[in-house]
């Protein structure tokens, strides 16, 4: 009887621990608009796309992205500011969509709500992976 209670009380912290983490965000079927760049290659961009996707597939429970795009180059330049706080030499900034569920994601977003024009700013040194440094409005 003790064995089988011990497999329940198992099986129950399982289940709450599920629950607890969350699968984090859904992108699949998020779509991407190409935008021109004096300063960034296509694969650069599509490299910064890739590591807010990582973050959002990561930690934004119950939200789901529609789309993801390089903001333009007039905005990547305005966020100079963050190179020297981050020690990074390069700054990019990409534009989003994404929908809420019932839950309200973590708590701190609107429950069944679409942002539009959610930014996201990462930054890197000498070429190297983008970091996320900044989001929101």
């Amino acid at each position: 009887m003790k064995k089988i209670a011990f497999a329940a009380l198992c099986v129950l912290l399982a289940l709450c621990l599920t629950a607890c983490f969350g699968k984090g965000g859904n992108v699949d079927g998020a779509t991407t608009r190409e935008v021109e760049s004096e300063i960034y290659s296509q694969e650069e961009i599509a490299a910064a796309i890739d590591a807010v996707k990582r973050e959002f597939k990561r930690s934004w429970s119950g939200c789901t992205l529609k789309e993801i795009e390089y903001a333009g180059d007039e905005e990547s330049r305005k966020d100079e500011a963050f190179l020297k706080r981050h020690g990074a030499d390069e700054a990019i900034v990409l534009l989003s969509s994404f929908h809420v569920d019932e839950s309200g994601g973590d708590g701190s977003l609107n429950a069944n709500y679409t942002y539009e024009n959610w930014s996201w700013i990462l930054v890197r040194a000498n070429g190297g992976a983008w970091r996320l440094v900044d989001f929101g409005y």
